[in-house]
């Protein structure tokens, strides 16, 4: 009878070891670039910019208007002395003013209170409500402190002019010169509100792109006001917000041109996961996984060179293999060589590998899939906080 527990025993814990799918993977780096919405051909990829805003302000003109600003508040420190000797001679008259009021106030509360019984006395007195005599306190002078010049801390100030905006436009992978494609910018100065003690502020700013002298593209942006503190605007630095803003409404310029001209190339990484090939089970899942690690990492950063096209090409293998993977899933049967262990691992390949390449609409289309059947798929607590972050680079510009 021993002996056929020991046997079972054996047989039990050899199915588990066959039916243990080991999931691993390797984490892998690689070039991604962005093709552009408009492809513009290689011979004419030039552009121009030009920038019309209120902005033309030096570092010497901040400088220059600090000294003058200085020399102000010096030659008016004098009168400055003057003026509180006088508010302080002021206070100190109302000041007697205040103590004789006090004082009679005093007297004819304690005149009140003689008259009481001394049971209401007593009553008054346990109450606190005994007359006492208060004096208010003395005022104390304070001289103004003489003007001390400091140098202005530039960060607080918008010093840029037309030039210098238009130089801090860049179109990747095109060449500046040539107007071939013409970027046109107006910006007007950032407009600052009041709205139930939070700051506000907009910053109406167009943009007209001609290609070949045609009109390409047209915008407006910043035109709502959007908050910018939760303190009213008479208690927040103006200029330094003004900075932050416009600097905002530069770095949105420059994603919707590059989103539209720009080759934008980015270095990527991702974890590519694999499941153990034992017995030649998972052939097919191991030679997709061969297509799509090697060929990520042939990946250049100019999207249309040969090994680059046939990098793509090779790695559409490994997804195909992939895709056919899917269909051969029994999400009921966790003993099946495709179950749903193994659904789950290529879905979640699928998805970040999608994304990755900047493929949102694939990646959400496997993401519905997998949604679809994750009654039958068990998630991690890791799994879970994986996907809802693959959700939102999704969803999230």
């Amino acid at each position: 009878m021993k002996k056929y527990y020991l046997i079972a025993c054996l047989f039990f814990v050899g199915v588990q070891l066959v039916l243990a799918q080991g999931i691993t993977g390797e984490k892998v780096e690689f070039n991604v670039s962005q093709l552009p919405e408009v492809s513009i051909p290689a011979d004419q990829q030039f552009y121009a910019v030009t920038v019309n805003s209120p902005y033309n302000v030096t570092t010497e003109d901040v400088i220059a208007q600090s000294k003058t600003d200085f020399q102000n508040e010096l030659e008016a420190y004098d009168q400055k002395v003057i003026d509180s000797e006088a508010e302080y001679k002021t206070k100190l008259e109302q000041h007697e003013t205040d103590i004789t009021l006090a004082k009679e106030k005093f007297e004819l509360e304690s005149k009140e209170f003689s008259e009481l019984t001394l049971l209401e006395r007593l009553a008054l007195t346990d109450q606190g409500k005994k007359p006492t005599l208060v004096l208010p306190n003395r005022p104390t002078y304070y001289k103004p402190a003489e003007p001390i010049y400091r140098d202005p801390d530039l960060n607080d100030y918008v010093i840029v002019d037309n030039t210098i905006l238009a130089s801090k436009i860049v179109i990747n992978g095109l060449e500046r010169g040539q107007n071939i494609l013409n970027v046109q910018v107006e910006i007007d100065k950032v407009n600052f509100q009041d709205n139930a003690g939070q700051s506000f502020a907009n910053q109406p700013t167009k943009i007209v792109v001609t290609l070949n002298g045609e009109e390409n593209f047209r915008t407006d942006l910043f035109t709502e006001f959007e908050m910018i503190s939760n303190y009213p605007t008479n208690n927040i630095n103006k200029n330094r917000e003004e900075k932050k803003y416009l600097e905002k409404v530069m770095r949105k310029i420059n994603q919707l041109l590059n989103e539209r001209y720009g080759y934008i190339n980015q270095r990527k990484s991702m974890y590519l996961e694999v499941v153990k090939n034992r017995k030649n089970t998972y052939d097919e899942l191991e030679k997709a996984h061969i297509y799509v690690l090697t060929n990520l990492k042939k990946i250049q950063e100019d999207p249309n060179s040969r090994m680059t096209i046939s990098a793509m090409e090779n790695m559409q293998k490994g997804i195909d293999i992939w895709n056919n993977v899917l269909t051969l899933v029994d999400y009921k049967d966790s003993k099946a060589d495709y179950n749903a262990k193994i659904a789950q691992y290529v879905y979640f390949n699928l998805i970040k590998l999608h994304v990755a390449l900047n493929r949102k609409e694939e990646a959400e289309r496997y993401l519905n899939d997998l949604q679809e059947n994750l009654v039958n798929i068990k998630l991690s607590y890791d799994d879970e906080k994986t996907l809802e972050r693959l959700e939102q680079e999704i969803y999230n510009n």
